[in-house]
């Protein structure tokens, strides 16, 4: 899933995934003075506790910075790509802050409020549990609202990062401010630019703290991953080394301070919240499935049937919503691509910890099928979660036809991977198309 960069905003029928290319320009900041009364302050901060960002903070710390790490406590020690808790613990004793980020990585936007207390307070607890000292979160999509803000302050946090609200090398950034205030405005909304990802140049990622300079203010960097070739939220090590390289230099000029997150935001630890609702129990007979015909409406205001969300990956333009053309009942599910690269686009069980998706048992095969009407071909798509927290690809379909009327495509699974405890799927679209799909069913196969 990738990132979405807006604030305040459910956006529950529309995906973009799109890559831009920019610079920046704002001639108000060539009338302020050469320098501004204090140094700029610079936060590193790492999304997701993907394990490459451990070699990225030695070369870090070995400069004397530190940084934040936003890490889902469902995703350590889930996969030989994240990180594992020893790991975590040495960056944290090594100066660095590690911080909260949910447990699956969701769009909180589109959970009830069960959902979203155990996504932030049960991850905030868990990570505390740990040994960890939690202050910081950030907003998986960058996905907020007021309600989703409150909650995060009741659930222990000081602070919580949102992106794209600050100006960047992308051309839609233009205007908009070059640093976050000292103190900020919103402590629980906080402004940062878009993350970074492989478009950007070295010289891009200097600029974020040139241009900030004169004003003065706070900067924050996103990344996600360093040195891993063929991934799009990656940039090269030797850019990233040079970056701290620079901001190393500037700090010992007066120019930046770099501080993790917790240092500019400041405050108490605060003891750990209430968890959320134990999620409702799994059907364990028949159709696996909650909702499984779209009937019954959103939990959250404008956004999709509850216990579906839209989801994509890759470079393409799609929107989802809810129709009438059922083919039963009276609503039904279409997604609509209008621009297409590669990858997909989707309305599915959300990756969440246990309100939506259906519990598997390993080695255990399952049987899925939908009604759908299409203009293009489509397959069932399908992904994992291991424990409570990392969600996994897992396999897909055959492709079907595209049909003009109601056709029903049905598919077995192979055995559930070991170490799966939950399943999510739907039929997908991977070019331009309309896609309408209604009535699901999972089943369970013999041992």
């Amino acid at each position: 899933m990738q990132k979405r960069h807006n604030r305040g905003a459910v956006a529950a029928t529309m995906g973009t995934a799109a890559i831009v290319l920019a610079t920046f320009f704002n001639s108000a900041i060539l009338a302020q003075p050469a320098r501004a009364a204090g140094p700029v302050i610079v936060s590193l901060t790492f999304d997701d506790s993907h394990v490459d960002q451990v070699a990225a903070a030695a070369y870090m710390n070995s400069k004397g910075l530190h940084g934040t790490f936003y890490i889902p406590s469902g995703f350590l020690n889930s996969d030989p790509a994240y990180m594992n808790t020893a790991q975590a613990l040495a960056l944290q004793a090594a100066g660095n802050e590690i911080a909260g980020h949910t447990i699956t990585h969701p769009d909180l936007t589109l959970a009830d409020t069960g959902e979203q207390q155990r996504q932030l307070c049960n991850d905030r607890n868990t990570l505390t549990s740990l040994g960890f000292r939690i202050t910081s979160f950030a907003y998986p999509f960058a996905a907020s609202s007021p309600e989703l803000e409150a909650m995060v302050a009741a659930c222990g946090y000081n602070s919580a990062r949102g992106l794209g609200d600050i100006a960047s090398q992308d051309p839609a950034s233009a205007g908009l401010p070059l640093a976050e205030t000292t103190p900020p405005a919103d402590p629980f909304l906080t402004q940062a630019p878009d993350q970074v990802d492989n478009t950007w140049t070295l010289q891009n990622l200097e600029d974020l703290t040139l241009k900030a300079e004169p004003a003065g203010g706070w900067m924050q960097y996103s990344f996600h991953h360093i040195g891993v070739a063929g991934e799009s939220l990656s940039i090269p090590t030797a850019d990233f080394n040079a970056l701290i390289d620079f901001l190393a230099a500037e700090q010992a000029a007066g120019r930046v301070e770099v501080k993790t997150v917790d240092q500019v935001i400041g405050g108490a630890v605060k003891p750990p919240a209430a968890n959320g609702p134990t999620p409702p129990a799994p059907l364990t007979a028949g159709n696996l499935l909650r909702n499984p015909g779209f009937e019954t409406p959103a939990s959250v205001p404008g956004g999709p049937p509850e216990c579906w969300v839209p989801g994509a990956y890759g470079t393409n333009t799609y929107t989802s919503s809810t129709v009438t053309a059922a083919h039963t009942g009276t609503a039904a599910s279409q997604v609509v691509m209008t621009a297409y690269t590669n990858g997909d686009a989707k309305v599915l069980p959300p990756l969440d910890t246990g309100q939506c998706t259906p519990t598997v048992t390993p080695g255990r095969s399952y049987t899925m099928s939908a009604w759908y009407t299409s203009t293009a071909q489509t397959q069932f798509e399908l992904y994992y979660r291991i424990g409570q927290g990392a969600w996994h690809y897992w396999t897909s379909s055959p492709f079907v036809l595209p049909s003009a009327t109601y056709t029903q495509t049905s598919w077995t699974s192979p055995p559930v991977p070991a170490g799966a405890t939950a399943m999510s799927m739907a039929l997908t679209l991977s070019s331009p198309g309309t896609l309408v799909t209604d009535d699901y069913s999972l089943t369970a196969q013999g041992p």
